[in-house]
């Protein structure tokens, strides 16, 4: 027998692929935004809006209970120039994007479908979020905006929706601390002025001192050199040069103590004639909820409910860092299963979708019930 959902997995998969098509880099989320602002009107949601960093918001009005809020992220990695195309073959839909995260904010379009389909309208409203943000260097700042403008109506916990992943759940987040490392040095000419003082030699060093800090296994810490750039040809000693580092824990104790280990390698960095300097470029919250809170309990049941494994409970760094670093319940949980995230050759399989909108239909019956 077709599962009931059949029809609107149909419809969020079409809108998926009319969302990916649509760039949308990490700070030029604003035409993305504004499709989805339609779809949310013709949905029938209320009390639709926009903000000024383009996050979307809609409700599906209920009762008197505190709501719950579930959210997407709009942006994703790829260039407003990359190639968008789409095919569809046996089953999956191949395109940047498409599961990360354009699946789950179509997903957000089609929830009042899914929960018409309960036995009976929600305790409290729910409210649904498409913020910006998410990756890079964005430094969760749509969802920081989402949490900051709602925290006065006390949610009772938020649904941070990822296309991809639908057999885990992210319960822990991984906390992060991102700089610039920059060096500024006189520079000159390769033979003339050799011997001057190099910016990139000098960066160089200093990045090979600092992948040598010793890292703990559990909880798991990482430290990581992710763009390194400077000099002006290859016949010039290079007058300025810098390093992007990621940090990375899943303890803040951790991540707090790599951070002062960092800085003390900087600071007692001999280098004559170069400047060094250390500017924060982005910071991610670390927190969790217990695996055995009422809210992972219940989503452990929807999945049992549906004669499914029980989902593998995760670490990951999500929009749902925010609400978990403020001690709020909250869940990230996956909607499909696919391969190749943040890659052009990225694809989502079709049939599972309907799962993930099972086992959410499940979570949005039960949650005023925890």
């Amino acid at each position: 027998m077709a599962s009931p959902f059949a029809e609107t997995a149909g419809k969020i998969l079409d809108e998926a692929v009319d969302i990916q098509q649509i760039p949308a880099p990490t700070f030029e989320e604003g035409n993305r935004s504004d499709h989805v602002y339609r779809r949310f009107k013709t949905a029938g949601l209320i009390r639709v809006e926009q903000d000024g960093m383009h996050n979307v918001y809609g409700r599906i009005p209920g009762g008197d209970a505190p709501p719950v809020v579930v959210t997407a992220h709009l942006d994703t990695v790829f260039d407003s120039d990359t190639d968008l195309t789409v095919k569809r073959e046996d089953g999956l839909i191949h395109g940047p994007g498409i599961g990360d995260n354009s699946l789950a904010v179509a997903t957000l379009t089609g929830i009042k479908e899914i929960v018409d389909r309960l036995p009976g309208p929600p305790a409290g409203d729910i409210i649904l979020a498409a913020n910006v943000c998410e990756e890079g260097l964005g430094d969760l700042a749509g969802i920081k905006a989402v949490f900051k403008r709602l925290s006065g109506e006390n949610p009772r916990a938020y649904l941070v929706l990822e296309g991809l992943s639908v057999d885990r759940l992210y319960i822990r987040g991984v906390g992060s601390r991102r700089y610039k490392i920059r060096v500024n040095a006189k520079g000159g000419h390769s033979w003339s002025d050799f011997g001057e003082t190099s910016a990139v030699h000098t960066l160089v060093r200093l990045g090979a001192k600092l992948t040598e800090l010793p890292l703990p296994e559990n909880p798991k810490t990482t430290l990581n050199l992710g763009v390194i750039q400077g000099g002006r040809s290859v016949n010039t000693i290079a007058d300025n040069a810098h390093i992007l580092i990621d940090l990375r824990s899943e303890s803040a104790k951790s991540l707090e103590r790599l951070v002062n280990e960092v800085k003390a390698v900087i600071q007692g960095f001999s280098a004559d004639g170069a400047v060094i300097s250390l500017d924060p470029i982005g910071s991610r919250p670390a927190g969790g909820i217990d695996p055995d809170a009422p809210l992972i309990r219940l989503c452990r049941q929807a999945y049992r409910e549906l004669g499914l494994e029980e989902p593998l409970l995760k670490s990951g760094s999500t929009d749902a860092n925010i609400p978990f670093s403020n001690g709020v319940p909250a869940v990230c949980l996956g909607l499909t299963r696919g391969k190749n995230t943040h890659l052009e050759s990225e694809y989502i399989e079709t049939r599972p979708f309907v799962t993930g909108i099972r086992v959410l239909s499940s979570i949005l019956r039960g949650i005023w019930d925890i």
